[in-house]
């Protein structure tokens, strides 16, 4: 199996330090910011749980034996793509740095 049609993020795969001003010039709130970050983490982990599981439902069978599981190279070479990827919490950080996050708040919509 060739990874040649994944895209490499360009999101570093460690922490990094941040400036707080930076995160709440968008915002206005860094707490506000914060929550958006998270809130970004949490649907980007969720879509790539959702798509490992369903990669790795191809190799699942209903007769299972224990040599099988040990044996299968692609599932582990996927498993391995999975475990490389930046953090989601990294990913939602650049993300929102970047002005690529779409954002409202309901409370402030109202209040206009």
């Amino acid at each position: 199996m060739s990874n040649n049609n994944i895209v490499k993020p360009t999101v570093a795969s460690s922490t990094v330090t941040r400036d707080l001003r930076d995160l709440d010039k968008t915002t206005g709130n860094l707490y506000e910011s914060i929550v958006i970050m998270s809130k970004r983490a949490n649907q980007i982990s969720n879509n790539i749980k959702e798509e490992l599981t369903q990669k790795l439902s191809e190799f699942a069978s209903s007769n299972d034996n224990l040599e099988e599981v040990f044996e299968n190279r692609e599932q582990i070479e996927i498993s391995k793509h999975y475990e490389r990827l930046p953090k989601p919490s990294l990913v939602a950080v650049q993300e929102f740095l970047e002005d690529k996050v779409y954002f409202r708040n309901p409370s402030k919509d109202q209040a206009i």
